[in-house]
């Protein structure tokens, strides 16, 4: 890989709260410029439209720019050096200049660490640049630029072409149609952390409620935003049921827990008790609880606790609602679709004057003890709470005696209703962890795993809490953009454009399971290959 040293840049204007993104990084070919296949003559360079306007605003925002390209017709002798930097040069001139240039050379058999698919120029941008890959956005017109900004924890925005396959838009977590529109979705984005709140300074409060009573993936991806509250508040209560309790306790910014399983929300709900209902009511009263935001998903209603909290005496209650929500919010938040469900809390809570503290990375968090130092070993966990999510069991064997064929240790893990599954999977060369673990436990084990291979549940995003890398196992019935384990590395797997896409069924809507049942060991392989190596 080649790179130009960053120039300097002038800073970036001064923030109250956190960014989401520091940078900016860039595919040349087919996304800057069109694409003109090795390509050493700067006459040939055509901008694509709208470019240099996207690209003014993004520097006028304060973001840093970069550009990571593939150039295999430098190894293919198609041009050399001087024509490469002649190109890019003409570029710079059409485009502005860009604060770091990242390039791989080689050849697609080379198996070097640079070139796209794999993270290498991404990770090695976001170095020059001062910051991280979780902080920059990457944005490219096909898989493997996709691919290479999620191997390094980076956001990923793909803007097709002629070129790019059905099967990469699938599989992308945000899809736009022009370089102004991925501009747009960047800037709006990063404003979704600049409340009017900001403007005006409120004062601190005493005591605020915070309440997400989903499952623990849902609750620990709630955590930035939690945090965010518990900066501007003396005392943060939480209200959860019973399947997120676990990893509530987990979360930083928590003074006191109040579980309860709300019926409107619960997967397995009981009938509607009134005593129960009116105890709850008396008890968030006598809690002073006097401001409240309402996390939910995006197809929750956040207005049944609304209205149980203005009769407990709330006087602020702040959730999303497209639905009219009469006097039961002050604040009624709107989100578009498809953003990462930890930006939208992240969102809510900034809307309701909550904004992310100085220095916070916004990336998931727990507290969990790190008496494990972090090695070489993968943690398969094949289990899920939703069985359309999960991976079938005899593929989890077959990917497991690959891993242990290839050297690594396995450790399986599950629930205490897991056991008959992680012992079939173990069997085939793991560590029958299954039940054996309290959450926190579980998150120690992940925690100094070299990565964990999981479908869409609960330990991927309790990975993504410890910064461990995800392989994916990702079934298409919730949007990836949205669920994917947060600004954490990851290969996702599957195929994205099956016919169970966006049903959000509970249970494989198609025979056979076919989103999940053709990966590969291989595949599996390969991706952990590529994720334990990088973050070695």
């Amino acid at each position: 890989m080649t790179a130009v040293a960053p120039r300097p840049a002038e800073a970036a204007p001064a923030s109250r709260g956190a960014r989401l993104f520091d940078a900016v990084l860039f595919d040349r070919d087919g996304t800057l410029i069109h694409d003109v296949p090795y390509n050493g003559d700067p006459a040939l360079v055509r901008p694509v439209d709208g470019a240099r306007e996207a690209l003014d605003r993004l520097r006028a925002a304060g973001l840093r720019l970069g550009v990571v390209t593939n150039q295999s017709g430098v190894a293919r002798g198609r041009f050399g050096p001087a024509g490469l930097a002649a190109v890019n040069a003409r570029v710079e001139e059409l485009l502005g200049p860009f604060e770091t240039w990242q390039v791989c050379p080689h050849a697609e058999d080379a198996g070097c660490r640079c070139r796209k698919p794999a993270p290498g120029m991404v990770i090695a941008a976001a170095a020059a640049l001062g910051t991280t890959p979780d902080r920059c956005v990457v944005v490219g017109d096909i898989g493997r630029d996709v691919a290479a900004a999620e191997a390094a924890g980076a956001t990923a925005v793909l803007v097709p072409t002629r070129e790019t396959l059905l099967s990469e838009v699938a599989s992308a977590p945000a899809v736009v149609n022009t370089l102004g529109e991925a501009a747009d979705l960047v800037l709006h984005r990063q404003r979704f952390l600049l409340p009017p709140g900001q403007r005006q300074p409120r004062r601190r409060r005493r005591c605020v409620l915070v309440a997400r009573a989903d499952s623990a993936g849902d609750v620990l991806v709630t955590g930035p935003a939690v945090r965010a509250v518990a900066a501007g508040a003396d005392r943060v209560v939480m209200l959860c049921g019973p399947r997120g309790r676990a990893a509530a306790e987990l979360l930083p910014g928590v003074d006191e827990l109040v579980e309860w399983r709300l019926p409107w929300i619960d997967p397995e709900p009981g009938p509607v008790d009134r005593a129960a209902t009116e105890a709850m009511v008396d008890r968030i009263a006598a809690a002073g609880v006097e401001e409240a935001v309402v996390f939910t998903s995006f197809h929750q209603s956040a207005l049944p606790l609304a209205l149980l909290l203005r009769m407990a005496g709330v006087g602020r209650i702040s959730a999303v609602s497209d639905d009219y929500p009469g006097a039961l919010l002050d604040v009624r938040h709107r989100v578009p679709a498809g953003v990462p469900e930890a930006e939208r809390a992240l969102s809510l809570a900034a809307a309701a004057g909550f904004a992310p503290p100085a220095g916070d990375d916004l990336r998931l968090r727990i507290s969990v003890p790190a008496r494990i130092r972090r090695g070489r070993h993968v943690v398969v966990h094949p289990g899920a709470s939703v069985p359309a999510r999960a991976c079938p069991p005899h593929v989890y064997a077959r990917l497991t005696a690959a891993l242990t064929a290839a050297g690594h240790r396995v450790l399986v893990t599950g629930g205490p209703g897991e056991t008959d599954l992680t012992a079939a999977v173990a069997s085939a060369g793991g560590v029958d962890l299954g039940g054996g673990t309290s959450l926190a436990e579980l998150a120690e084990i992940v925690a100094g795993a070299g990565c964990l291979v999981a479908g869409n549940t609960g330990p991927a995003h309790i990975a993504a809490a410890v910064g461990t890398p995800v392989v994916s196992l990702y079934a298409p019935t919730v949007p990836f953009g949205q669920w994917a384990p947060f600004r954490v590395p990851v290969v996702r797997l599957g195929d994205a454009s099956a016919p169970c896409r966006d049903t959000r069924a509970a249970v494989c809507p198609v025979p056979g399971h076919p989103c999940l049942s053709t990966v590969e060991p291989a595949a599996v392989l390969d991706a952990v290959r590529t994720l334990i190596r990088e973050a070695a």
